[in-house]
């Protein structure tokens, strides 16, 4: 099973131009995560109070902001098969190689988008629209002062990444 997923965002109201921003896995950061994760694990450690650990079905994602001057228009999201994949935000500047990702950090709400076991694969995938809104939209707002923003990808229920996302 395979998916992929990307926002559409249009650049200043006044060129009326789209751009397509497409998620790409960090795999450099989803791997000193899952280390961090393997080295607590080895040591009989805990995690820090309030630090988010990588969980297996997850990757780091990233978005890069060529223009800052973004307004959401719509989510296009493809996935083959069943599953479920979540979208989460970080709010912060972070990456795991200076500090901890702390839960903190996770922007409220989370994308989320499925397909049930038994829909036709060429049903559309549903979502919970408000949510999703709101969620192109933070990005937007955040573009504005980044020029690149990090995600946790959740792949439930039998969905997988594809190469490229």
């Amino acid at each position: 099973m395979s998916s992929q997923m990307y926002t559409e965002l249009s650049a200043a109201p006044s060129s009326g131009s789209a751009l397509e921003l497409r998620f790409a896995e960090d795999t450099s950061l989803t791997e000193v995560m899952r280390l961090r994760v393997q080295s607590l694990q080895r040591s009989g450690q805990k995690r820090q109070e309030g630090e988010r650990l990588l969980l297996p079905h997850e990757a780091v994602y990233r978005l890069d902001f060529a223009n800052q001057e973004l307004t959401f228009v719509h989510w296009s999201v493809s996935l083959i098969g069943n599953g479920r994949v979540t979208v989460t935000g970080i709010s912060q500047l972070w990456t795991p190689d200076l500090t901890h990702l702390m839960t903190r950090q996770l922007l409220e709400p989370v994308g989320t988008f499925w397909r049930n076991a038994g829909d036709p694969e060429d049903t559309p995938l549903k979502c919970l629209e408000a949510d999703i809104q709101e969620f192109g939209e933070r990005i937007a707002e955040l573009a504005k002062v980044r020029k690149v923003m990090y995600f946790l990808f959740a792949f439930k229920e039998g969905a997988e990444a594809d190469k490229p996302f």
